[in-house]
């Protein structure tokens, strides 16, 4: 049997306006801390919206890594002190992830991220860790199941789009486990998914990322045309791979196309 936070505890009201749901899943947020693998390669954990702590509970017991957090809520903050001794000096940040810059905390040092994400900016939040790709080394998040898939999504599937081929350039991605709405407080109207990333530096593009960015997002744009269509604007020389469309290809194929963008001298940038 699932063990559940009593909804007596909760003493934070989930604002609509910020995508709150609070995870009641006792079991779950312990899957979800336990899902941090790759600790030989940081000692700084980080984790998004931890909310009344249900996760921050766990990642406090961790000896292999330091825990800091990040919280916009200001009621959840103000909770968060008064629970949670360990985070009344630096290492709670009142703050949006999305703005706040990351260096004033590590440095240039390695660290993860861990989050029940706000499902509205759950994209956002991947675009901004891809912004520290170097020093992001792994990512446990639980999001709307259906963007979880989307970004772990393979070439060929529908699922797959321009997130799933911009952190797949980066890093190695894997579903682990999906949570209907039941254990969240209030429900969402989704199910959610937790998907975990670590990065891999094997992973090197051969051509310059914002390139490569440009491309990619071009080309799902119009992903029902081919890649002669939807990159027309581009005027790419005639090449196999045009005769595809966006979703059939994979990063290395993306990337040879960029480089042919490069070598013809990025026209329509």
């Amino acid at each position: 049997m699932r063990n559940h936070k009593p909804q007596e505890a909760v003493q934070v009201r989930a604002k609509k306006n910020l995508g709150q749901h609070f995870l009641n899943d006792l079991d779950a947020a312990q899957r979800i801390v336990d899902g941090l693998q790759d600790h030989a390669n940081y000692q700084k954990v980080l984790e998004i919206g931890p909310g009344m702590g249900v996760l921050t509970q766990f990642l406090v017991k961790k000896k292999e890594y330091e825990t800091y957090l990040i919280e916009i809520d200001q009621e959840s903050v103000a909770y968060l002190r008064k629970h949670y001794l360990e985070f009344t000096g630096p290492r709670l940040i009142d703050g949006d992830f999305l703005r706040y810059p990351l260096e004033n905390i590590f440095g240039e040092e390695k660290f993860a991220i861990v989050g029940n994400f706000p499902y509205f900016i759950s994209t956002q939040i991947f675009f901004r860790i891809l912004e520290y790709k170097d020093q992001c080394v792994e990512v446990v998040g639980m999001l709307q199941k259906e963007v979880a898939v989307r970004l772990a999504a393979k070439p060929g599937n529908k699922d797959y789009g321009i997130l799933s081929v911009l952190l797949q350039a980066f890093y190695d991605i894997e579903y682990l486990f999906s949570l209907g709405p039941e254990v969240f407080t209030p429900p969402p109207k989704v199910n959610s998914g937790v998907i975990r990333l670590v990065r891999n530096f094997d992973k090197k593009l051969a051509c310059d990322p914002k390139h490569f960015k440009m491309l990619v997002k071009m080309a799902f744009n119009q992903r029902r045309k081919t890649l002669r269509n939807a990159l027309r604007a581009m005027q790419l020389p005639d090449h196999p791979l045009l005769t595809k469309r966006a979703e059939q290809l994979g990063v290395a194929e993306f990337t040879e196309l960029t480089l042919l963008w490069e070598a013809n001298g990025y026209q329509g940038a």
